[in-house]
């Protein structure tokens, strides 16, 4: 008998990639096929795994990739190779949508199923732009309508019934249908003064939206150059809007930010930048690799050795919270004990920077040593200053380490060895890269962190055919600003290298051109 897959229906909630459900984002983790919809939005992909197959459905106003036999096909056919199908909706997969119909082939075929429930836009939208679509002073229920043309073009919309409902009213038929619906509800008697609203891309980064009356909407639609996808709202609740309106309030709101550290070290900076309101793209632009060469392993275990039974002096040193976390994933390949390297001697600790030291604290080891500006030429100098103390220093890190710290020791005459505990590598395009691209060519991502020359120039590998001097680089170190401004891009620096203070200078930057 055939062992199918599975495939799980999921609602990818609204444009903010927040709003996608814990169960949603832990299928989608584990994702070996993805067939997406145009509403999925690019943050929510860029979580996906590059070994997983992107299949894009991309159906939108009207405009369909792939037809719905054919998708039905591909979910049937990919789980019956024994894949993990997740079938990624905009909104929620039962709401306007037709994934009663995909899971309906699923029974047909005999292919296992579950349903992920999604944030659906009739709700999400309204609430970041300020209404609550109910509100015990103004209105116990709300009404979705989305409209279905009749033969002679017109929307199959019961106006009199809906003008006559005390209720918040939400259309889910786009900009070109705004004159039809306010007319409509005006002609079957609502009043005029009714308060509605017109809300542009809502939960996405181009946020935009319209408070007037119904009788006047359409007017300041206008004015305000409103265009698809939008919602529009009428009742009471749209006159709660401007008073409840939070998100336009965040420093990073409207801010699109491509993140290109590797995932596992930027958490921090993500965390600061979403909170100001930023949507987040993802793509690592190098990955880290601990060594597995013999003789890379060899001079490792060896220096290891050395420290154990150095009676002297010795210091250990860590440029990154990779080099910390491949050094000790090591030493647990061998079962060393982290006691054992204690047993002679003074053995002192020091680390580039508060991010490494914090890494190195998760092993219950806290650093002797960290200069005041973050930089290899900075420990460099430290070091070298504690020359009388210190007989040898090991230095644990990524191969193409900086010779601006083995410089200031050579010329202090402090003995060293210079190990390599993992190899940084540039990572390679994936399928979401032709749409971050596009992203980048059209202005929609503002700003781009790089924490290191190398997210550079892995970045600057990736994406080969855009621009650089339409892209902000926001940057850690005049290493890495020099090695962005090398590619002729837009440079900030924040004013130390640390995520927040990365994040602090991004937030200020933005401030500073929305007040502009």
């Amino acid at each position: 008998m055939a062992v199918y897959g599975k495939v799980w229906l999921t609602g990818a909630g609204t444009g903010d990639a927040g709003l996608i459900t814990v169960k949603g984002m832990e299928i989608l983790q584990q994702a070996e096929v993805v067939i997406f919809d145009a509403l999925a939005s690019l943050e929510v992909l860029s979580f996906i795994p590059h070994s997983a197959e992107l299949i894009d459905a991309g159906k939108r106003s009207g405009k369909h990739t792939l037809p719905q036999e054919e998708i039905n096909r591909l979910l049937a056919c990919r789980a019956k190779e024994g894949k993990r199908v997740v079938r990624l909706k905009g909104g929620d997969p039962f709401v306007f949508g037709r994934g009663g119909e995909e899971l309906e082939a699923l029974v047909k075929e005999g292919i296992d199923f579950e349903v992920i429930p999604g944030i659906t836009s009739p709700v999400a939208v309204p609430a970041y732009n300020g209404i609550p679509v109910t509100h015990r002073d103004y209105t116990s229920s709300f009404h979705v309508v989305t409209g279905h043309k009749k033969r002679n073009g017109n929307l199959d919309i019961d106006f009199k019934l809906l003008a006559g409902l005390d209720a918040t009213l939400i259309f889910l038929m786009g900009a070109a249908s705004l004159e039809y619906i306010c007319q409509g509800l005006l002609n079957a008697g609502m009043d005029k003064d009714i308060p509605a609203a017109a809300l542009e891309q809502g939960t996405t980064c181009r946020q935009k939206s319209v408070y007037a009356t119904v009788s006047t909407l359409k007017e300041e639609a206008n004015k305000a150059l409103i265009k698809s996808p939008v919602i529009i709202v009428t009742g009471k609740v749209c006159q709660l809007g401007k008073q409840f309106s939070w998100y336009e309030k965040l420093p990073l709101s409207g801010r699109q930010i491509l993140v290109t550290r590797p995932e596992c070290q930027s958490k921090q900076l993500v965390s600061k930048l979403r909170e100001a309101g930023a949507h987040i793209i993802q793509m690592p632009a190098i990955e880290t690799i601990r060594i597995n060469d013999t003789v890379e392993l060899e001079r490792f275990y060896t220096a290891v050795k050395e420290i154990q039974t150095n009676k002297n002096s010795k210091c250990i040193v860590f440029t990154s919270p990779q080099g910390v976390l491949h050094f000790f994933a090591l030493l647990k390949d061998k079962r060393i004990d982290i006691r054992k390297l204690f047993i002679y001697g003074s053995t002192r600790f020091a680390v580039i920077g508060p991010g490494t030291g914090d890494a190195l604290e998760k092993y219950g080891i806290f650093a002797d040593y960290m200069p005041l500006k973050y930089s290899s030429e900075n420990l460099g100098k430290l070091l070298a200053s504690k020359a009388d103390s210190i007989s040898h220093i090991y230095i644990f890190r990524s191969k193409d380490g900086s010779a601006q710290l083995t410089d200031k020791l050579a010329k202090a005459g402090i003995c060293y060895s210079d190990i390599t505990t993992y190899h940084t590598v540039y990572t390679k395009p994936c399928q979401i890269t032709d749409k971050i691209a596009d992203a980048l060519k059209c202005g929609e991502i503002d700003y781009v962190t790089f924490t290191s020359a190398s997210t550079v120039k892995g970045f600057v590998s990736i994406f080969t055919d855009i621009d650089y001097k339409k892209v902000h680089a926001m940057c850690i170190g005049d290493k890495t600003a020099a090695e962005a401004a090398r590619h002729g891009m837009d440079i900030t620096i924040s004013k130390e290298a640390t995520a927040e203070s990365l994040a602090e200078i991004i937030i200020e930057t933005a401030v500073r051109e929305t007040v502009k």
